[in-house]
């Protein structure tokens, strides 16, 4: 941990969300590696203590809940914004609603590109970002900028889809 860490920001984010809704879980196509893709983001946490060491495994999400998490758990004091469920789902009766926190991938099954998922962890030198109550992960890039004393990176890969696994 750098010198002056006060807290930590998190990221999720999947790079490789396909960009035309139409084609998602059908199956009568599969969607072509080559469709354009953008960002899905799975997690948005901001004020995470100095003092974090570890956030055990499914301390922070038991699966997608539907209309979304009102209280997440897994991070004490943290604060935890919407992800990207909240914007797909938005509209739907039986799912839509303000997804805050970790919601674990989901790609999907008619997809030909493997999916990777980039855990980004920021040590700042603030202990609290200036954030709206109802912030996303642009907002907490947005806080972070000029606060940032050192970033670490992991990433995974994920699919659904039974033609790409092992």
């Amino acid at each position: 941990m750098p010198a002056g860490t006060r807290s930590f920001a998190l990221l999720c984010i999947d790079p490789d969300a396909p960009t035309v809704p139409e084609t998602v879980g059908r199956d009568d196509l599969q969607i072509p590696v080559e469709q354009p893709r953008g960002d899905f983001v799975h997690w948005a946490a901001a004020d995470i203590g100095a003092d974090t060491r570890v956030i055990a495994a499914g301390s922070c999400s038991d699966g997608v809940t539907a209309k979304g998490k009102q209280a997440p758990p897994g991070l004490p004091g943290a604060r935890q914004g919407l992800n990207d469920y909240t914007g797909w789902f938005a509209g739907d009766a039986q799912l839509g609603g303000d997804y805050s926190g970790y919601d674990g991938p989901c790609p999907p099954f008619n997809d030909l590109r493997l999916h990777r998922y980039f855990f980004r962890l920021f040590a700042l030198d603030v202990a609290t970002l200036a954030l709206p109550e109802r912030f996303t992960a642009a907002d907490v890039q947005r806080a972070m900028h000029g606060h940032v004393l050192a970033e670490a990176a992991v990433y995974g890969t994920y699919t659904l889809n039974p033609a790409l696994r092992g």
